[in-house]
């Protein structure tokens, strides 16, 4: 616990020192969200019925941006070999690389992600719903970003590659988490697709980061 207590603290300073990354995705996420309202138009229906799939929609896409960094440079820098050493296991180098992810990228998006819904005229029976499921989902996220991340390390188009690998993963995460939040703005009961949710987090947290080990396991050798 001590390495791995180490190996999350480096990485949260790097990304303080590089905060333009988490940055971008917040960005990135706000400026998204709001075009829709261009798009489709001001009508405070037909925006309170899509703004649970669009915040996820936007989410979901902000979240991958600095996935293509999260081992990358390490791999550069030589300092993926020194962590492989470390004494940690590799599944447990990934694990700190996600919860990394889900501190820097999830938890920002997920503050967020409040705001933007009320700017898009979602119902406010539906937030809670959208933020907690946003909270079981942002952790399902950097947990299957990590491992494609982990998979594509060192191929070539790895920014190409990775999308394409970890989008169709974590569609079950977007179905249920924005029908969580549409059916409480509906006056439905959102708990069978945060237990979804819930269900998929408890599989994802032990064998997502053995899968992103075997990856670094891979690419080092």
């Amino acid at each position: 616990m001590r390495i791995f207590g180490a190996v999350l603290s480096r990485d949260l300073r790097l990304s303080l020192r590089h905060g333009a990354d988490t940055l971008a995705a917040l960005l990135f996420f706000m400026v998204t969200a709001s075009l829709f309202p261009l798009a489709i138009g001001p009508a405070p229906d037909t925006l309170g019925r899509i703004a649970p799939g669009i915040v996820w929609v936007c989410a979901l896409l902000a979240a991958l941006l600095p996935l293509d960094r999260l081992f990358g440079a390490d791999l550069e820098d030589g300092s993926l070999d020194l962590l492989m050493l470390s004494g940690l296991p590799p599944f447990g180098i990934a694990a700190a690389k996600a919860m990394s992810h889900w501190l820097v990228t999830g938890v920002p998006l997920l503050l967020a992600a409040g705001p933007v819904a009320i700017m898009l005229r979602m119902p406010e029976e539906g937030i809670p719903a959208l933020l907690l499921g946003l909270l079981i989902g942002s952790a399902l996220l950097s947990l299957f970003g990590t491992m494609g991340a982990s998979i594509v390390l060192g191929a070539r188009r790895s920014g190409v590659l990775l999308p394409l690998l970890v989008l169709p993963l974590v569609t079950p995460v977007l179905i249920f988490g924005a029908a969580a939040a549409d059916a409480a703005a509906g006056g439905f009961s959102p708990h069978p697709h945060l237990m979804l949710l819930a269900a998929m987090l408890a599989a994802a947290l032990p064998l997502c980061p053995l899968a992103a080990g075997a990856g670094l396991r891979a690419a080092v050798e």
